[in-house]
C-alpha cells in the first residue's frame, strides 16, 4: 500500500541513515475510505494527491515540536505491506487516536504503520522549496492559535498550500541532508 511518511530534514537524515522509515509505530498518510468521503473523488491520483497534502499538513506539525529543524515539510512516499498498515482515521482507539474524521481534518487518510518500512521501499521524496521557508516559518508560528479557532492564524498556516512540495528520487536524499 501506498503510504505518505511526514518527517523533518533532521527525521529523513536519521531514517535514511538507518535504512528504515521507523521504528513502529510510524504515523503516515494514505487513501482510506475516510480520505475518498472527505475528498469526494474517486480518482486515484487526486486521493493521492490529498494523502500528500495531509502528511504534508502533519509535517509542518513535526515542525512546531523541532525548533533546531529546517522549516521546510518533507513527506517520504513508501510502500508498505498492507498487513502492516492500520487505518487511524476512523476513530479507532487501538490506533490511539479516539476523534474522528469528522471531527478533526487533520487524521483524515491517516494510518500507523506497525512494521518499520525499509528504506528500499521508498519511492520518492517532496520537499519544499527554500522559497516557502518564510511561509513555512509563519505557519509553525500560527500553529496553536489556528488549532484554537483563530481564523486569521488559520489564514497563515493555509498559505502553506500554495507552495507545492518538490518531487526529489530517493538517490537525492544525500544531497537534501547535505551528506
Amino acid at each position: 500500500m501506498r503510504v505518505y511518511v511526514p518527517l523533518t530534514l533532521p527525521a529523513l537524515s536519521e531514517a535514511h541513515g538507518a535504512g528504515e522509515l521507523g521504528p513502529a509505530p510510524v504515523e503516515a498518510y494514505a487513501v482510506t475510505p475516510a480520505l475518498r468521503a472527505w475528498w469526494g473523488s474517486e480518482d486515484e491520483e487526486e486521493l493521492e494527491y490529498a494523502a500528500l497534502r495531509q502528511a504534508a499538513g502533519a509535517s509542518l506539525r513535526l515542525l512546531a515540536e523541532q525548533y533546531e529543524a529546517a522549516r521546510r515539510r518533507v513527506v517520504v512516499v513508501a510502500e508498505a505491506a498492507e498487513a502492516t498498515v492500520a487505518v487511524a482515521d476512523e476513530g479507532d482507539e487501538t490506533a490511539g487516536d479516539a476523534r474522528s474524521a469528522d471531527e478533526d481534518e487533520s487524521i483524515v487518510g491517516r494510518v500507523r504503520l506497525t512494521a518499520a518500512v525499509p528504506f528500499t521501499k521508498a519511492a520518492a521524496v517532496h520537499l519544499d522549496a527554500e522559497e516557502a521557508v518564510d511561509d513555512v516559518t509563519a505557519a509553525v508560528g500560527a500553529l496553536s492559535a489556528a488549532s484554537s479557532g483563530d481564523e486569521k492564524a488559520q489564514q497563515v498556516v493555509d498559505r502553506t498550500e500554495d507552495h507545492e512540495l518538490l518531487w526529489f528520487a530517493t538517490q537525492e536524499i544525500p544531497a537534501l541532508i547535505g551528506g
